[in-house]
């Protein structure tokens, strides 16, 4: 809304200083001709803001608009600023409110609190892109409108039309109750009902999404802890999964956890290597997986992963065991 834009304009003027016409755009994701109307609107409004020309020109304010904050310790407010930087909010559709919002608190602290709390937080990195490896981070991207019309149904207590793309399957139309979101390793979830039974979306599946105006089935209050640890309960134990017992080296713990769809059960040996009983989604899942961790990661059980592992290393060997044709 072009009120919340107005007000981000101000704020950002008044913690960055004099900014180009060119970099307030990117900050709020508009045209430079938008920050220009927004400028002449400000300025309409009495707000004293003015342009300054030349090569080190841009917009500028006088000093004033501002007010105090009280009661926050330097812990909470650095807690704040940490806080705007969560992928959660962007998965739900909130990360530009969040952003505003942040403005706002930095805005309204103290002089002397303001500065050692957002000169605390640059040097804090929270959820960056790449791990140390240069791997980029899995992430995920819903569309903003569809995100809006979940949110809405979830708060909102009404029922939700989505068009969702379940794995290997068209994507269909379904009208379910919605209970609430989840966030896991950068994943969004909606947990929802449909019909007699719990289900659980993925967001970044969610083609379209409708809230509808009749009120969702559901209790007055949830769990949410609860309910996703049931669903997790119910994945971990239903349908064709493979369990692997897997002797690993520390440094592949966090990776292969990461490739798999559950750790059940872990613990160190007297060498200092971790078993750890793994589940898989199928049983060419856990022969790609562990594959990929080898040599770090040894399988004890089952017998046949071993021997299709074993067949695997010995075709490896004899291929590099004599000599390229490269020349």
């Amino acid at each position: 809304m072009r009120a919340d834009r107005l007000v981000s304009l101000v704020l950002l003027l008044r913690q960055r200083g004099r900014m180009t016409a060119e970099a307030l755009a990117r900050e709020l994701e508009v045209s430079t001709r938008t920050v220009l109307r927004d400028m002449e609107a400000l300025s309409a409004a009495g707000v004293p803001v003015y342009a300054e020309r030349g090569r080190h020109g841009g917009f500028a304010l006088l000093p004033g608009f501002r007010t105090a904050l009280t009661g926050l310790t330097h812990d909470e407010a650095l807690a704040l600023l940490v806080a705007g930087s969560r992928r959660g909010a962007q998965l739900f559709g909130l990360g530009s409110a969040l952003a505003s919002a942040v403005l706002k608190v930095v805005d309204a602290l103290p002089e002397g609190l303001r500065e050692t709390a957002a000169g605390a937080a640059q040097r804090l990195l929270v959820d960056p892109e790449t791990d140390l490896l240069a791997r980029p981070v899995a992430s995920e991207e819903v569309p903003d409108a569809v995100t809006a019309q979940v949110r809405r149904a979830v708060f909102g207590g009404h029922r939700l039309r989505i068009h969702y793309a379940a794995v290997n399957q068209p994507p269909k139309w379904r009208t379910v109750d919605p209970i609430g979101l989840v966030t896991v390793k950068d994943q969004g979830y909606l947990l929802a009902r449909r019909g007699a039974e719990d289900r659980t979306y993925r967001l970044s599946r969610l083609l379209a999404a409708e809230q509808l105006d009749e009120p969702a089935r559901r209790s007055d209050s949830v769990d949410l802890g609860r309910a996703w640890r049931e669903r997790e309960v119910r994945f971990r134990t239903g349908g064709d999964t493979t369990e692997v017992l897997v002797r690993v080296d520390p440094a592949h713990r966090v990776r292969l956890a990461a490739t798999a769809l559950a750790v059940r059960d872990e613990g160190a040996d007297a060498e200092g290597r971790l078993r750890m009983t793994v589940v898989f989604q199928d049983a060419r899942h856990a022969e790609w997986a562990l594959w990929e961790h080898a040599p770090g990661a040894e399988v004890l059980e089952p017998e046949w992963l071993r021997e299709r592992l074993g067949g695997r290393a010995r075709q490896v060997a004899v291929l590099y065991g004599q000599p390229g044709k490269g020349g």
